[in-house]
C-alpha cells in the first residue's frame, strides 16, 4: 500500500527545491544567504538571551529555512490553481493586500501555513500578485495582454494530473513525490525567451513594468526568495561592503529594542538577457525583475497597534524628501509615539503574545483562588511571549516593488481594491491575520487557565 507524504514534509521539499532552483538561476542568491548566516550567527553569538527567547518561542529551529517566496499571475484561472496547488502543501491565503494605490497594479494575498505546529515545520510561504488587467489604460493593449494571459498554460498535463490525484485521494503518494515537486517548480522557472514580439513588451513595459513582467512569458517566474535575519541594518551594510547594489533604504518600522511587525530590503533588480520572437528568428533584449531580498520579523500587532503603526508610518511619510534621503531620520521621530517597551506593549494591548508556564510556574504550589494573568506574570510563574509577525505589509511591499522597477511612478491607481473579487478568483476566503494571532494568544491563555484550575482542585 502507498503511504502518503505529510503535508509539512511536502512543503519542505517544495522551499527546498524552490531554494536550490534560485541560486541556480540568480547565484547572487547564494550570496545573500551567506550573508544571511553570517549575520545570524554573530547576533546569537554576541546575544545568548536572544539565543534563548527565540529557542522559548520555538523560533531557533527556523531561522535556517528561507521565509517567503513571490510570484505575480495573470489571470483569475492561474490564482485559483495555484491556490489548489498550495492547499495541497499546507498553504492557504491570509491577509488581503492592495497596491494599486502604491502604483502597482495588482491585488494580493500571502499562502502559507496557519498553524502553530506547521509554521514550526515548515513556515514557507509564497506572496502571490493577481495583475488587474482592468486598470491598463490603453484598451487594445489591455486586450491584447488579456489574449495573451488566456492563452498560455502553466501547468503541463501530467502535473495537473498528479494535482487532481493529490485532491481526489486526500494526499501525494510516496512515490508521486519527486515528479508532483517537480512538475510544480517547473511553473516557477526562469524563460529566458518570451511569448509577446519585442514592440509588444515595450507597449507592455511602458504601460507599466509589471505589465510586461506577468504578461511576457510562459509563467510566473519566482521573482525573489527571501531568508529571515536578525540584524537586517547590519546584512544591509554587509551587502554594501560586498558591492552589492542594495536597496537605498530599509522598508517597513525602524530599528527598535522591541521589533514590530516586518523589515524588508534588497539588492536591485537585475538586467536579465531575453530572446524575442520575430517572425522564424529571435530578437535579443533585456528584462528586469527579479531580485534578492531580506527581511527581520518583528511581533505581530493588535488592529489597535496597526492603527498605531500606520499612523506613525503616515507621519514619517508627510513630506517626506522625494529621493528618500531623510527617510530614516523622520522615521524614527514619527515612531517616538510607538511604546518600544515589552511591558508597555502588552499592556496597552498593542501586540499579541503566547503565555507559557516557567519552570517556577511548574513547579509552583496552588494559588488562592481569583488569581488571574497579572498574577501569575507578578509570581513568575508565567512569561509573556511576542507572536512573531508572519504576514507581509502593502506598503513595504510597494516599496520594495517600486525600488526593483526602475522609475515606475509611485502615484497610485485611481481605483479602490476588491477583497471579494480575490476571493472569487481564488474560489475561496481570505483568511484575516488577525483572528490567527488572536487564536494562538487565546489558546495559551486557555491552557494556562485550566493548569491553574486544576492546582486549585488539589
Amino acid at each position: 500500500m502507498n503511504r502518503f507524504v505529510t503535508t509539512d514534509s511536502l512543503r519542505g521539499l517544495f522551499a527546498a527545491g524552490m531554494s536550490d532552483m534560485y541560486r541556480q538561476e540568480v547565484p547572487l542568491y547564494g550570496t545573500l544567504l551567506d550573508i544571511v548566516a553570517h549575520v545570524n550567527a554573530t547576533v546569537l553569538r554576541n546575544d545568548p538571551a536572544l539565543d534563548q527567547s527565540l529557542a522559548d518561542a520555538g523560533e531557533r529551529a527556523r531561522l535556517d529555512l528561507e521565509r517567503h517566496g513571490a510570484v505575480r499571475v495573470g489571470t483569475a484561472a492561474e490564482l485559483a490553481l495555484l491556490a489548489r496547488i498550495f492547499a495541497v502543501l499546507g498553504m492557504y491565503p491570509v491577509g488581503y493586500y492592495d497596491l494599486a494605490a502604491a502604483g502597482v497594479p495588482v491585488h494580493s494575498t500571502a499562502f502559507r501555513p496557519v498553524d502553530e505546529a506547521a509554521l514550526r515545520a515548515c513556515p514557507f510561504r509564497i506572496f502571490t500578485s493577481l495583475l488587474r488587467l482592468e486598470l491598463i489604460e490603453d484598451p487594445a493593449l489591455r486586450a491584447q495582454a488579456q489574449k495573451v494571459l488566456e492563452g498560455r498554460r502553466i501547468i503541463s498535463a501530467r502535473g495537473l494530473a498528479l494535482l487532481e490525484n493529490a485532491e481526489r485521494n486526500g494526499g501525494v503518494a510516496e512515490s508521486d513525490a519527486p515528479e508532483f515537486i517537480a512538475e510544480v517548480l517547473a511553473i516557477f522557472r526562469w524563460h529566458s525567451e518570451a511569448i509577446v514580439d519585442i514592440e509588444t513588451y515595450r507597449r507592455m513595459h511602458a504601460a507599466h513594468r509589471l505589465v510586461a513582467d506577468v504578461a511576457a512569458f510562459q509563467g510566473p517566474h519566482i521573482n525573489h526568495l527571501t531568508p529571515r535575519v536578525l540584524d537586517i541594518d547590519a546584512a544591509q551594510a554587509e551587502m554594501l561592503r560586498r558591492g552589492i547594489d542594495a536597496k537605498d533604504y530599509i522598508e517597513g518600522p525602524p530599528r527598535r529594542m522591541e521589533a514590530i511587525l516586518l523589515r524588508q530590503t534588497s539588492f536591485k533588480a537585475l538586467e536579465e538577457v531575453i530572446s524575442f520572437p520575430d517572425g522564424a528568428a529571435m530578437q535579443r533584449g533585456t528584462h528586469t525583475a527579479r531580485f534578492g531580498e531580506i527581511e527581520q520579523r518583528g511581533m505581530a500587532l493588535t488592529p489597535e497597534g496597526r492603527t498605531l503603526y500606520d499612523a506613525c508610518l503616515h507621519k514619517a511619510r508627510a513630506g517626506e524628501h522625494p529621493a528618500g534621503h531623510d527617510h530614516d531620520a523622520r522615521l524614527r521621530d514619527a515612531f517616538r509615539d510607538f511604546p518600544d517597551d515589552l511591558q508597555a506593549l502588552r499592556q496597552q494591548r498593542l501586540a499579541y503574545f503566547r503565555y507559557a508556564l516557567t519552570q517556577k510556574g511548574k513547579a509552583a504550589r496552588p494559588l488562592a483562588a481569583g488569581t488571574t494573568l497579572p498574577d501569575w506574570l507578578a509570581a513568575g510563574w508565567v512569561q509573556a511571549i511576542p507572536i512573531t509577525y508572519e504576514d507581509f505589509l502593502p506598503i513595504s511591499a510597494a516599496g520594495i516593488f517600486r525600488s526593483n522597477l526602475g522609475s515606475a511612478s509611485s502615484q497610485g491607481y485611481d481605483s479602490q481594491g476588491s477583497r471579494a473579487e480575490l476571493e472569487a478568483a481564488l474560489g475561496r476566503k481570505v483568511i484575516d491575520p488577525f483572528e490567527l494571532y488572536e487564536t494562538i494568544q487565546e489558546k495559551s491563555l486557555e491552557g494556562l487557565a485550566v493548569h491553574f484550575a486544576a492546582m486549585l482542585v488539589h
